[in-house]
This record gives structure tokens, C-alpha cells and sequence, in this order.
């Protein structure tokens, strides 16, 4: 089980937990990258570490998935770009829109009903 995830200076790191040690990939657009290092910790906890590749870095977002023997266990987004900023920020301001619209519904529906 991946229990902690995070990127620090240019690498992937996480914490997993299991019995032995995992036979992890990380994959970018369907294709593995090199260098996933796999340290023993204590009893059950594996460190892992993986450079992120300079060249797959680009405007938008960028998705790196982690499969244990074919199945995903987890993953990690990468998002850059200054345009993609007003993107998130118009998204953010509509879901907060929508957050008092639901928010004034609610509080119509509990004055009509006497809740």
C-alpha cells in the first residue's frame, strides 16, 4: 500500500507498505520510466525514489501513474504553465459559485420545510 507520496527536488518520492519488496513501475503516457530505486526502511516500509525525467515536463498537466504487476496504485500530477493558472482560478471561482448556489438552496429549503 503507498502510503505517502510526494515530489521534493526534482525526484518522486513515496512510502510503501508490505511484506516484501514491491515490483513497482511508474509510467508517463503509457511508457515506464528508469531509475525507480526501492530501499528497504524498517519492517514492511520500502522508501521509494525516482528522478522525473526534465524532457517530460511541459505546459499542462502531466500524469505519472504507479502499477504494482499491472494494477494502479496510485499516482502523482505534475501541473505547469502560467495560462493553465487562469484556468484553475476560473474553475475555482465557478465551483464556489456553485458552492452559494446550493448553499442558499438549502438553507430556502430548511426555512420552507421548518427544519
Amino acid at each position: 500500500m503507498l502510503e505517502m507520496s510526494r515530489v521534493r527536488a526534482g525526484r518522486w518520492e513515496g512510502l510503501w507498505s508490505g511484506s516484501a519488496e514491491p515490483a513497482l513501475s511508474v509510467s508517463h503516457q503509457e511508457a515506464d520510466l528508469p531509475g525507480l530505486e526501492i530501499v528497504a526502511e524498517d519492517a514492511g516500509k520500502w522508501r521509494l525514489s525516482l528522478p522525473i525525467p526534465a524532457e517530460l515536463l511541459s505546459e499542462g498537466v502531466q500524469t505519472f501513474v504507479i502499477r504494482l504487476g499491472g494494477e494502479t496504485v496510485g499516482h502523482f500530477t505534475i501541473v505547469t504553465g502560467v495560462p493553465l493558472e487562469d484556468d484553475l482560478r476560473a474553475e475555482i471561482d465557478l465551483l464556489r459559485a456553485e458552492l452559494d448556489l446550493l448553499k442558499r438552496a438549502f438553507r430556502r429549503h430548511c426555512v420552507e420545510t421548518g427544519a
